[in-house]
């Protein structure tokens, strides 16, 4: 289709638009026809901006999830809490866009959550994190973090009673019991999974090289 000879909106405007679309009225609503009628425009004049619908996506989910506030930590012995902080913050932002979590599955870049990966790599060597382990905690830490917060935006929102919903206390009992035992919420169960990953991590290590963390760190 040929494009207008002159911009009518901009970019930011067009992906800003599409997030109002689907977060008010959801995914399934989200055509190229109803985002040039939300700004008042024809559909050619997307085209300035966007090869076609899927760059459009592409945007919604770098725009959503790329913005994340970075945790004010300097590097040291409590490195994993920057990444718990991190993956809350992350969390917080894409629960803000629920119906754009199919998006953010498929289009959301492998790096956004962690950002330039050279520079964690250099925060986890200032808190004295042995390069080995490097890889390990930056892969796990966006296969845990991701997979946790897409699936709980897929979700329905849940209080620390209804975590697992539809729970039966005749036939479940013991769940039952453990949800009406639950302090934690949503959230600060997720972090709880985040430090658990982390402080895991360190724990593995063999005991010399465990006190290593700490004393080079220092």
């Amino acid at each position: 289709m040929a494009r207008p000879s002159k911009p009518l909106i901009s970019r930011a405007s067009a992906v800003a638009a599409s997030i109002e679309i689907i977060d008010s009225e959801g995914l399934d609503a989200f055509s190229l026809p109803r985002l040039a009628k939300h700004l008042g425009v024809r559909a050619p004049s997307l085209y300035h901006h966007f090869a076609d619908k899927s760059e459009i996506l592409a945007a919604v989910a770098q725009e959503i999830a790329g913005n994340i506030p970075l945790p004010r930590r300097k590097p040291g012995p409590g490195w994993p809490e920057y990444f718990v902080t991190l993956s809350s913050n992350f969390r917080k932002s894409i629960l803000k866009h629920r119906n754009a979590a199919p998006i953010l599955l498929q289009y959301l870049p492998r790096d956004l959550l962690i950002g330039s990966y050279e520079d964690t790599a250099q925060f986890l060597e200032k808190s004295g994190v042995p390069a080995r382990l490097h890889v390990q905690i930056l892969d796990g830490m966006e296969r845990l973090t991701l997979g946790a917060v897409l699936t709980e935006a897929m979700r329905k929102p849940s209080t620390k009673n209804t975590i697992f919903p539809h729970v039966d206390p005749e036939s479940q009992p013991l769940l039952a019991r453990a949800l009406a035992e639950n302090e934690f919420t949503s959230r600060q169960l997720f972090e709880e999974m985040i430090r658990s990953f982390l402080y895991g991590v360190m724990r593995s290590e063999p005991a010399g090289q465990t006190e290593e963390l700490t004393v080079s760190a220092n």
